[in-house]
């Protein structure tokens, strides 16, 4: 029987987490460590303020986190979402996989869980973070903090200010975004891993999809995985990464099952700036990016390859 080469696809920011788990991977080690390894990485650097430490604020300058984790060989499945004072938000959704009968914990529950497992507490904000939020507010002519119609702040946050704005937003780096890992290990073994801070300025409390398993996240050994990035209203609203799946399950291409799980996002009623990327891995160890923008690339490394490598995102035609 052939021995699957270990192939690890992410995120544009998820570089430094191929780099740490690849040696894993090529050690023999298991595409579910690799993926919590990798999401680990991104979560404590404080440079990326998509995830983890140094995340984007909500409207009340909290970081909140969400994250999730999937092992393709048994299905099961483990997530937290609105995590406030701890940072190792995949591995604390790996306990709640491993050590619960559940697949989510939100909020004081998950962070209940977190204090009882022996994670350290830890302030999520860094000053970079927190001079962003400040100057969301003041860009918008708003006093920071200002918490009066805490709805309407949050809309006026989120939503872009200008078509200078609303072309940024669409064409910004995944580093604003969430970190996606799929990997495929040496005993052909698939795994699914997503960390995020959530849309910055965000309403408290708001999940977004990645810590929804057919949403933001789903793999199974037997047709691929796939992990999402972006506006995640819309991911869940058309359950993209298990429709996927699906699609490969029903006998699609890999490029078909793409482009038809785009179809279904670009039935919706999407705003200025909103958009979502996609990254597929297949038991074979065939992978794709899709996006519903021009310009996106995804990241890829097999073990017999020296450095991770990028590449285009397919559109649909």
């Amino acid at each position: 029987m052939r021995v699957p080469v270990p192939v690890i696809v992410a995120s544009e920011n998820g570089r430094r987490g191929i780099l740490a788990a690849m040696p894993l991977l090529r050690a023999g080690g298991s595409a579910l460590d690799a993926v919590e390894l990798a999401c680990r990485v991104v979560e404590e650097d404080p440079e990326d303020h998509s995830v983890g430490y140094g995340g984007l604020p909500n409207v009340l300058g909290e970081v909140e986190l969400d994250a999730s984790i999937m092992d393709g060989a048994t299905l099961r499945a483990g997530a937290v979402a609105a995590v406030q004072g701890y940072g190792r938000a995949i591995t604390l959704a790996r306990r709640v996989m491993e050590e619960t009968p559940h697949v989510l914990l939100a909020a004081r529950g998950a962070e209940r869980l977190a204090a009882e497992l022996g994670e350290q507490p830890q302030d999520l904000r860094t000053e970079e973070a927190l001079r962003r939020w400040r100057e969301r507010f003041l860009e918008r002519g708003l006093t920071p903090g200002a918490t009066e119609n805490l709805r309407a702040v949050a809309r006026i946050l989120t939503q872009p200010l200008n078509l200078q704005d609303k072309l940024y937003q669409a064409a910004r780096p995944d580093t604003l975004g969430t970190v996606n890992f799929l990997a495929l290990d040496a005993q052909g073994n698939l795994a699914s891993g997503v960390s995020t801070s959530g849309l910055g300025w965000k309403y408290p409390g708001r999940v977004g999809d990645s810590p929804l398993i057919g949403a933001g996240n789903y793999c199974d050994n037997r047709y691929g995985a796939a992990a999402c990035t972006g506006m995640g209203e819309l991911a869940i609203r058309v359950s993209t990464a298990r429709s996927l799946v699906l699609y490969l399950k029903c006998g699609m291409s890999l490029l078909e099952a793409g482009r038809e799980a785009l179809r279904d996002l670009l039935a919706l009623d999407a705003g200025e700036g909103q958009y979502m990327n996609i990254v597929a891995l297949t038991p074979a160890g065939e992978h794709a990016g899709f996006t519903t923008v021009p310009g996106k690339q995804y990241l890829f490394q097999s073990a017999d390859m020296d450095e991770p490598q990028s590449a285009p995102r397919w559109m649909v035609a």
